[in-house]
């Protein structure tokens, strides 16, 4: 019996703090939140859902892309990769202060040095596409990986088209 008026008397406790925690959030606005005066509730601000913060590398990854493909034994940029080259010049004019680093690498076919001069020819022919819409070249720097860094491992044509890309990372 004394169990039983333990347990209930817990749960009165229980439920009466989450109360007073939620009544005291709804007047003085809470961590998080907006108080909406007399009302006394609260709503969540906008800021704490609204994603990466602007201009950071994590915006740069979610709203614009960071990744462009290519061919096989290609350096030669694909229309696709144009389109999100151009999202990437627009984002890097709107932060001038940024710098990047363009990425080459390779599947894993190939000899060494071939895939370690192909993804430089990919990362040069990214910079080039850059620089061509207006973004100023001394902001990249290229890197070649080669083969070195496979994104996808496999060994089948899927896994190889993941691995031919060229990766823009904001510095």
């Amino acid at each position: 019996m004394h169990v039983k008026w333990i347990g209930l008397f817990a749960a009165l406790l229980f439920v009466a703090a989450c109360t007073t925690a939620t009544d005291e959030t709804a007047t003085t606005g809470g961590e998080g939140g907006v108080s909406t005066g007399d009302t006394g509730t609260t709503e969540i601000a906008a800021t704490d859902f609204a994603g990466p913060v602007p201009g950071s590398p994590e915006d740069f990854m979610v709203n614009v892309g960071n990744s462009i493909y290519f061919d096989l034994d290609k350096s030669v940029l694909r229309s696709d990769a144009r389109n999100t080259l151009d999202r990437q010049a627009e984002w890097l004019s709107r932060y001038p202060n940024k710098a990047i680093s363009v990425e080459g690498h390779c599947d894993e076919r190939g000899t060494r040095e071939y895939n370690l001069a192909l993804a430089e020819r990919r990362a040069a022919s990214v910079k080039s596409y850059l620089v061509a819409l207006g973004v100023d070249g001394s902001r990249i720097r290229t890197i070649s990986y080669g083969k070195e860094r496979p994104y996808a491992l496999g060994h089948n044509e899927a896994a190889w088209a993941q691995n031919r890309r060229g990766v823009t990372v904001v510095n």
